[in-house]
């Protein structure tokens, strides 16, 4: 009985000493912020441009792997470096691109089919359009479950969980 105590105890103290250290170090990864525009990291932006080259690193010396060729594709920006963002787009795709070529201008993909857009944020009002899987729209207020956005000369309101490009936690006015 004494050995499982003790082995209790010499787990209480790693586990103390563990959240003693991963404490601030999760604080830390939290408020991270970009080296170059002192913005939050990781952050979203669409792209301002109709295509734009997607390189392996941050430089126009580095090997361009693909090209993204839809304007106002959200984006996330996860890493900086001088002029360059590294961003992922929902697969998780990317690489650096230059800055010029994205906006804070903000969307979101539509992640459900037919998703409906209602009057207001409540699924029991009047529902004004349905957005098809992939369609970009622009991001406007969110509440903690819910964002208002426009497409199409649409506009409503949508359950966030059926976004990319907003964060679960986000709030926008």
């Amino acid at each position: 009985m004494s050995a499982i105590f003790s082995l209790d105890r010499r787990v209480l103290a790693f586990a103390l000493v563990f959240l003693a250290f991963m404490g601030p170090v999760a604080a830390l990864a939290q408020d991270a912020r970009g080296s170059v525009t002192n913005l939050p990291l990781p952050r979203f932006v669409s792209m301002k441009a109709a295509e734009g080259n997607v390189r392996r690193g941050p430089s126009l010396t580095h090997r361009i792997d693909w090209v993204f060729k839809r304007r106002g594709m959200p984006l996330q920006i996860t890493a900086e470096y001088g002029n360059w963002r590294k961003v992922q787009d929902r697969d998780g795709a990317g690489g650096w691109v230059h800055y010029a070529l994205l906006s804070g201008v903000r969307t979101v993909l539509i992640e459900s089919d037919l998703l409906p857009v209602y009057a207001s944020a409540d699924p029991q009002s009047q529902v004004n359009a349905q957005f098809e899987s992939g369609v970009v729209a622009r991001l406007g207020s969110c509440t903690l479950d819910w964002c208002q956005i426009s497409a199409g000369g649409y506009r409503g309101w949508t359950m966030k969980e059926n976004l990319w490009g907003v964060g679960p936690e986000e709030i926008r006015e």
